[in-house]
């Protein structure tokens, strides 16, 4: 019991906290003083969480470029093996953010060429079709969006895909409104005149 005594004293705990010389110096017969008098403290277990960033789409986790905590097991056997995701450093960070902006830019600059584009759809005035005509109003056969962009493509010459052109049934002469539906938030509104031979 006597080497206990010195275990204890020599104790970094015992040194950070003052006791008395007592305590420390009595024989083995007080043991039980000395326990009544010393705490246990008790750490918590350490969470073992990554962060990380998602390189591609993960079922059930996140998309690509998300950042995510993880655990620990989960990051260093599935997805760092399979290339799905790596720890996030500053440098890291500092890419992101680098390459979130050429994004941003990008996607102002093709929204920017769209409004431009719609500007000198609509200040164009009406593109004229010409059809063989019937009776009355009638025509034969009908105009489709890809007479449309032929029409576009002659008198501006600009390419415009058939896809994006939402223009009603027309079948009669007379003049409709055509959208072309150039970017999620740009719709130009052109006018179409039918007429016939």
């Amino acid at each position: 019991m006597a080497s206990t005594s010195l275990s204890w004293a020599s104790s970094s705990f015992l040194q950070n906290h003052t006791l008395p010389k007592n305590i420390i110096n009595s024989d083995t017969s007080k043991f039980s003083d000395r326990t009544s008098i010393l705490t246990v403290v008790a750490q918590k277990k350490a969470k073992k969480v990554r962060k990380i960033i998602l390189k591609e789409d993960v079922n059930l986790l996140g998309k690509k470029g998300q950042l995510l905590d993880v655990k620990a097991g989960y990051f260093r056997n599935y997805l760092l093996p399979m290339g799905m995701a790596q720890i996030v450093t500053p440098g890291l960070i500092k890419e992101m953010k680098l390459e979130d902006d050429r994004i941003e830019a990008e996607k102002k600059r093709v929204k920017d060429e769209a409004l431009q584009l719609a500007q000198i759809f609509e200040t164009v005035g009406a593109f004229k079709v010409k059809r063989k005509g019937g009776k009355g109003k009638q025509i034969f056969g009908s105009v489709t969006a890809q007479d449309l962009v032929d029409i576009i493509k002659a008198q501006l010459q600009r390419d415009v895909d058939k896809r994006i052109v939402s223009l009603p049934e027309i079948r009669e002469t007379g003049e409709y409104i055509a959208e072309l539906k150039l970017h999620p938030d740009v719709t130009a509104r052109v006018r179409v005149t039918v007429f016939a031979n």
